[in-house]
C-alpha cells in the first residue's frame, strides 16, 4: 500500500534559547504542500531569505549543524529535523527569527509535542522514497568513524558509540522501525563532557546552555572550587556533587541515552538527504559531519540515478549550442587530445555533447590492430572535458583557468565503442562547486545504450 505526503494541520509557534547563541528564538511551524520538503525562513532578515534544509547547504558540523544559501544560516537544526523525519512529515515551512533554533531541552521531545499538538493531515501525493539499492559508505579511518547505509525495505538505524570513557563505556542504540522514533528515541538529551564546557564557553559557545537542557558528563571526581566555577558558568550554581557521573545528578531517561541522542542526531542529519529513506543505518562513533557527509553522497546517488533516466538524444538535425570553435575558446586541449566536436545542451548545472569517432583516428591502429576499440581512459577523458566546459562557461574570463583531475571515483565500462560510433556525453554536477572544487557525474552514451559513468573530481585553477 502507498504512502502518502504529510504535512501540519495548522502553524505553532515555540520559544526559547538558542544553544550556543544564547539568544531569544521564535520558531514557527507552517503547513506545507506536497515536494515542498523542509525550509527555514529567516524572518529576522530583510527579504526574509529562505535555506533549503539539504545536504549541499551544511556549512560547518562543529557542535551542530549549520546551513548557509546565500546570505543566510540557520544553525543546530538536527532537533527539530529530527521531530518531522521521525513522526514521517514530509513538508513543512520553519520560520525563525534568529541564527540559530532553540534548543528546547536538548532533545526532540518539545517539537514532537508542537507537531502532535498542531495536528498532522495527509495530502494527495505519494511519498517518494530513495531505496537503497548498493550499499553507500562514509567512513573516516584516523577517526574510527564509520557510516553504512545499506539495502532494505525499511528505514532503521544501529549506533555504537565509544569515547574511551569509563563512565559511558561503548553504548549501543538501535530503532528498528521509524514509528518507535517517540517513544524511544525523541526524549533523549544532548551530552556534553565536563572537561568540553570551559573551552567551549570560551570558544563563545553554549551561551544557551545549561543543565536542563543538557547531560553534563563528569569523567574523575574534581575539586569543589571548580565546580562552583564551571557550574556558575553553565548557569546552575550551587552543586555540591563532584563524583565521576552524571555532574547534574538528574536520572538518565534511557540506560543509553546518550547513544540514542546520537542516533536521534543520525535521523535529523539524513532527513537533509531531502526524501525519506529506505535503507538500514549502521554507524560507528557518529557525528554531525559524518552523517551529512552521508547525507551528501546518498544526495549525489539520487541524483546520478535521475540522470540515468534522462538518456541525452543526439539529433543531427538540431544546430549545436557549440560549434568546435567555441569549444576551443573553452578548452586548452588540442589535437589529437580535444574529444568533443559538439555540445548540444548547457545549463548551469549539466552538459550534454558529443565525439564522432572515425577509423581515422590514431589510436584505432593500436588498440586492437584485429578489433579496433575506443580506449576506456580516453571515455573518462572526454567525460572530464565535457565536465570542464561545464564549469569554465560559468567563469568570466575562462580562457584564464584550466581544470585538472583530483579524482576518479566508480567509473564502470558498460560496452564497447567502435569507428563510426557517436558518442553522446552527459555531464552533472552533484554539488556546488566550492573553493574550485568541482564535483561531477558523467556518462557516455551510444544510441540508448550507456557504455560508461563515474564520478569526477576537479579543481579549477588559474592559469599561470
Amino acid at each position: 500500500m502507498s504512502e502518502r505526503q504529510k504535512t501540519l494541520a495548522k502553524e505553532i509557534t515555540l520559544s526559547g534559547k538558542g544553544l550556543h547563541t544564547g539568544v531569544d528564538v521564535n520558531i514557527t511551524f507552517k503547513p506545507a504542500p506536497a515536494n515542498h520538503g523542509y525550509k527555514f525562513r529567516r524572518t529576522d532578515l530583510a527579504g526574509q531569505p529562505i535555506i533549503d534544509a539539504v545536504a549541499e547547504n551544511v556549512t560547518d558540523t562543529s557542535r551542530g549543524t549549520t546551513l548557509v544559501q546565500g546570505e543566510a544560516s540557520v544553525a543546530t537544526i538536527e532537533h527539530v529535523l529530527a521531530a518531522f523525519a521521525g513522526l514521517k512529515i514530509d513538508n513543512v515551512l520553519i520560520d525563525i527569527n534568529a541564527p540559530e533554533a532553540p534548543i528546547m531541552g536538548g532533545s526532540s521531545k518539545m517539537f514532537v509535542d508542537a507537531i502532535k499538538e498542531a495536528g498532522i493531515v495527509e495530502l494527495k501525493e505519494e511519498r517518494n522514497y530513495f531505496i537503497v539499492k548498493e550499499k553507500i559508505t562514509f567512513s573516516d579511518e584516523d577517526h574510527g568513524v564509520d557510516l553504512i547505509i545499506y539495502p532494505d525495505d525499511h528505514f532503521s538505524v544501529n549506533v555504537l558509540i565509544d569515547y574511551n570513557s569509563k563512565i559511558l563505556g561503548n553504548q549501543y542504540a538501535i530503532l528498528d522501525d521509524i514509528d518507535d522514533f517517540e517513544e524511544e528515541i525523541c526524549r533523549s538529551r544532548t551530552f556534553v563532557f565536563f572537561h568540553e564546557l570551559e573551552p567551549l564557553f570560551k570558544m563563545g559557545l553554549i551561551k544557551g546552555g545549561d543543565l536542563d537542557n543538557a547531560i553534563v558528563i563528569l569523567e574523575r571526581e574534581v575539586e569543589q572550587e571548580e565546580i562552583d566555577r564551571i557550574s556558575k558558568m553553565v548557569n546552575k550554581p550551587g552543586i555540591t556533587e563532584h563524583n565521576a557521573g552524571i555532574l547534574n545528578n538528574t536520572e538518565l531517561r534511557y540506560p543509553n541515552e546518550p547513544a540514542r541522542h546520537k542516533l536521534l542526531d543520525i535521523i535529523g542529519d539524513l532527513s537533509l538527504v531531502g526524501q525519506p529513506i529506505k535503507g538500514k543505518v549502521v554507524a560507528t562513533r557518529p557525528g554531525h559531519y559524518a552523517n551529512t557527509r552521508l547525507a551528501r553522497k546518498i544526495r549525489q546517488e539520487i541524483k546520478k540515478q535521475h540522470s540515468k533516466k534522462e538518456i541525452p538524444i543526439y539529433d543531427p538535425t538540431k544546430p549545436a549550442m557549440m560549434d568546435i570553435t567555441q569549444i576551443k575558446k573553452l578548452l586548452p586541449h588540442r589535437y589529437p587530445f580535444l574529444l568533443i566536436d559538439r555540445v548540444i545542451e548547457l545549463t548551469e548545472n549539466h552538459v550534454v555533447g558529443y565525439k564522432n569517432t572515425t577509423y581515422n583516428e590514431t589510436f584505432f591502429q593500436g588498440h586492437f590492430p584485429e578489433e579496433h576499440v575506443f580506449p576506456g581512459v580516453l571515455l573518462v577523458e572526454a567525460m572530464a572535458q565535457m565536465g570542464g566546459i561545464l564549469v569554465l562557461n560559468n567563469v568570466d574570463e575562462p580562457e584564464r583557468y584550466s581544470t585538472y583531475f583530483l579524482k576518479i571515483d566508480k567509473v564502470k565500462f558498460k560496452q564497447k565503442v567502435f569507428p563510426g560510433d557517436t558518442i553522446v556525453f552527459r555531464c552533472d554536477l552533484t554539488e556546488p562547486i566550492r573553493r574550485g572544487i568541482v564535483v561531477m557525474y558523467g556518462q557516455a552514451y551510444v544510441g540508448e545504450k550507456l557504455v560508461a559513468e563515474g564520478e569526477l573530481t576537479a579543481q579549477v585553477i588559474k592559469n599561470k
